[in-house]
């Protein structure tokens, strides 16, 4: 009978450690599929819902990100592939830029001797070379005179145009709005040289942000002249709100990498530092 009774009473104080681990198990279980409830319920913060916007906000948008640029210093480092500029593979710069169109871009190697400073303002330009001893000087629109040179730099402006924001809409160019999935596309296009109206320009908006993460430059032909990614959006200055659908904060890429259409080579430009809407000086924006 001890011995009988001995074993029931050990089976009862198993029976309830049973129990008390199968309870423990059913907790955890319970919280695990609360867990994975969640995680399939709340999504992640980068997969916002897509804005919806119409052709007049996004050129909207686009004006008022020029205008909210009177002027910028930057300090940039760009990396060259392809023999794109035929002075080195790597430049550490510093532009400033003068509303509506005064630019000074200037390049060093990485032990600061200058390789180029590239003068630009209304209708002028001046290019200075001291490692070869040359000063060129003519019409952005006609860079022939650079020879060589000129394809590069003509690239470097127009990447400078996503940081200063010189994207916008011209009174005398149309635009067309594509939904290209996660995507907006906004074809630019403006009168060719031969008076008819031709793309120009292909701008595609982040539909999370409203960002242009992605610009296409195009010859009156058609043919794609270079296309340019902007990412790495940074807030720069003291700004900390704006009107529009899309800007809560004067944000700019801090990276830009330039494909040149022509198979010639591509640019990653990396900003260090952007200082928006600081007095300029006279010396700091060059000669013409």
């Amino acid at each position: 009978m001890l011995s009988l009774r001995s074993a029931q009473v050990k089976s009862t104080k198993l029976k309830g450690k049973s129990e008390g681990i199968s309870l423990v198990a059913f907790c955890l279980f319970t919280v695990a599929l609360a867990v994975l409830a969640g995680c399939t319920t709340t999504p992640p913060p980068e997969e916002r819902q897509l804005k919806q916007a119409t052709v007049e906000e996004l050129t909207a948008l686009l004006s008022q990100r020029e205008a909210a640029i009177h002027s910028m210093k930057g300090l940039f480092t760009a990396k060259v592939r392809g023999g794109i500029i035929p002075i080195a593979t790597r430049v550490e710069g510093a532009v400033y830029y003068q509303r509506p169109n005064a630019m000074r871009m200037r390049g060093f190697t990485a032990i600061g001797s200058e390789l180029f400073e590239f003068v630009q303002a209304n209708d002028q330009f001046t290019l200075r070379l001291p490692t070869m001893g040359r000063v060129l000087s003519g019409s952005p629109s006609d860079m022939s005179e650079m020879g060589r040179l000129a394809r590069p730099f003509q690239l470097s402006v127009w990447a400078m145009g996503g940081v200063l924001g010189t994207s916008a809409v011209a009174t005398n160019e149309t635009v067309k709005l594509v939904e290209d999935g996660e995507r907006y596309r906004l074809d630019v296009s403006g009168p060719s040289q031969d008076g008819v109206q031709a793309i120009q320009r292909r701008l595609w908006f982040d539909r999370r942000t409203l960002l242009v993460v992605q610009e296409d430059r195009l010859s009156n032909a058609g043919d794609v002249e270079a296309t340019i990614q902007y990412e790495d959006f940074r807030p720069i200055g003291d700004a900390d709100g704006s009107s529009g659908i899309g800007d809560v904060r004067l944000l700019r890429p801090f990276k830009i990498s330039l494909e040149d259409g022509k198979g010639q080579g591509s640019v990653q430009v990396t900003f260090h530092e952007i200082v928006p809407n600081q007095p300029i000086k006279v010396s700091e924006l060059g000669h013409v």
